[in-house]
């Protein structure tokens, strides 16, 4: 991470076919907020409708300008990419601001790779269904098979929670080539989801292999849900390596 002399925040950047990141993200930004003072945003991504409605078809692209207005915003970021968050991050480019960026269960595709493409060659891919309106939804769950297979190291509760916040999202965000790859030159860590159930670990691994440095824990897909202490130990461990200001 760079030194900048001023406080750094996070940004968290969700995955496809959601909304709310905030929810997503809240356990381990509490957390984070409690061990070490940093405050996190989450970002609204126009493709999953939670801006303006005429932004949603812009898919990737209003979702990439969407940080790069956020990060305008800021002087000093962690951006943590999930799933399709880190396609995001690459489309977004290099940002001044970014200090860090932290992939979890994500990716980090070469310039010309869509998201569709990225997820081609799983032996198991996730349901996804054409709603006829230009965008699409998560197909043939229901909110116990969605916890089964996302939120497996989650209480059923939770489970319902998360289900609640399953949402379509511009077909856009899935077949637009990447245009840039913000995430070379820049310091990362990658954490693979050992358990995940949604992104194989093999795919995961393949793009852990982009980062600066990867560690594997034993978690299913949203391990900032089920185990926000194991993420925010991660961000601990990126600034304990950053260099002081003198």
């Amino acid at each position: 991470m760079k030194s900048s002399g001023v406080p750094v925040e996070l940004v968290f950047v969700h995955g496809a076919l959601v909304r709310d990141g905030e929810w997503w993200w809240r356990r381990a930004a509490d957390l984070l907020r409690e061990r070490t003072g940093i405050q996190s945003r989450a970002l609204a991504l126009p493709s999953c409708a939670e801006t303006a409605p005429e932004q949603v078809a812009g898919g990737l692209v209003a979702d990439a300008a969407a940080l790069r207005r956020e990060l305008d915003d800021m002087d000093s970021a962690i951006v943590v990419g999930h799933s399709y968050g880190g396609t995001v991050i690459a489309e977004a480019g290099r940002h001044p601001a970014v200090s860090h960026l932290l992939y979890v269960s994500s990716y980090l595709p070469e310039v010309g790779q869509s998201q569709a493409a990225i997820m081609s060659g799983e032996d198991d891919p996730v349901s996804i269904g054409d709603n006829g309106d230009g965008t699409l939804s998560v197909s043939g769950y229901d909110a116990p098979s969605f916890g089964a297979r996302f939120l497996q190291d989650a209480d059923d509760a939770t489970q319902r929670q998360a289900w609640e916040r399953v949402a379509p999202q511009a077909a856009g965000a899935f077949v637009t080539p990447t245009s840039a790859a913000g995430w070379r030159g820049v310091d990362s860590t990658y954490i693979v989801c050992g358990n995940d159930r949604s992104t194989s670990v093999e795919l995961q691994r393949i793009h852990a292999g982009r980062a600066t440095r990867s560690v594997e824990l034993p978690t299913g897909h949203h391990p900032f849900v089920s185990h926000p202490d194991l993420v925010v130990d991660q961000v601990q461990a990126l600034l304990e390596q950053a260099p002081h200001p003198s």
